[in-house]
């Protein structure tokens, strides 16, 4: 039995259809089962509730051959590491309690960095929580992903802009989820790796947001430019959204490591190099978003 955590999320909802179509056992923890398509929810095992609860997990896990461990955005958090690490607490308890097999998590680039970076520092904790049980773990230490800018779907299409914190020519690598949920996929098919390790998921090629400008244009047919903006306006951004300080924080924190090198200190090996281009992305996800 394979049981997926955030099985309605960009990651979790494409993993279920590559483990269903594998014709594997899976069991999803889901907050509202109404969510799923009603052909997925014909064909797993719905817990529901959320996977931060001592009693959900406790019965998601039990007879549970592998987990997808992937933590959701909590913005109102009262700190990244209540988000991250006082969250994985009670799974973490459970793992260990069912003597799960294997455990394959989402995590983020930045291993070996020193400085504070925010929401990857308390990933990379929440990780290490889950090592420290002895289960056999392969943690996926990710970049921003391509399908962030389906946030920006309104300000491409009004204003034909895209805005972040980010140095326009700051080049850095990028993946599509499609290409985490494969690699996910396949780790939690394969019965055979034990230990814990790290797995590297860095899109096909690095690119600064001036390059991301450019192939949407090209893309859309329109010009579309890149405009940086201060990190504390971001944060002012995220607080008016109901975002908490510390939270916001935490992002501010995490973009001011990626403009120092963050994501790019793990070697980019033809392993850890996953297909999807981000004209291909644009192709099929963002350019239906941005005209319809």
């Amino acid at each position: 039995m394979i049981v997926i955590t955030a099985p309605t999320g960009n990651i979790g909802s494409q993993l279920v259809d590559k483990l269903l179509a594998a014709d594997a056992p899976v069991r999803v923890v889901v907050r509202d089962p109404t969510r799923l398509s009603p052909e997925v929810r014909g064909r797993v095992e719905c817990v529901q509730g959320s996977h931060g609860d001592p009693d959900v997990v406790d019965a998601a896990f039990e007879g549970a051959d592998a987990v997808f461990w992937l933590v959701p955005s909590d913005p109102r958090a009262a700190s990244v590491e209540a988000s991250y690490v006082d969250f994985t607490r009670p799974a973490s308890d459970a793992f260990k309690r069912h003597q799960v097999g294997r455990v394959v998590g989402i995590s983020a680039l930045g291993r070996g960095f020193t400085d504070n970076a925010g929401l990857v520092t308390a990933s990379l904790a929440m990780s290490d929580l889950i090592v420290s049980t002895g289960v056999n773990y392969r943690e996926l230490i990710m970049p921003s992903f391509m399908d962030n800018l389906l946030r920006q779907v309104a300000s491409i299409k009004d204003q034909g802009t895209i805005f972040w914190t980010l140095s326009g020519d700051r080049k850095l690598p990028m993946c599509a989820t499609r290409d985490i949920a494969d690699v996910a996929a396949r780790l939690l098919l394969d019965a055979t790796w034990t230990g814990n390790g790290s797995v590297p998921v860095l899109g096909p090629e690095d690119l600064s947001f001036n390059d991301v400008a450019e192939i949407v244009s090209d893309v859309l047919g329109k010009p579309v430019r890149y405009q940086q903006i201060p990190g504390e306006t971001l944060k002012a951004q995220l607080i008016d959204l109901g975002t908490s300080d510390a939270m916001a924080q935490g992002m501010l924190d995490m973009m001011v490591a990626k403009e120092q090198g963050l994501d790019n200190a793990e070697p980019r090996t033809p392993e850890a190099t996953t297909p999807t281009t981000l004209r291909e992305w644009c192709e099929q996800v963002l350019k239906p978003a941005v005209l319809g």
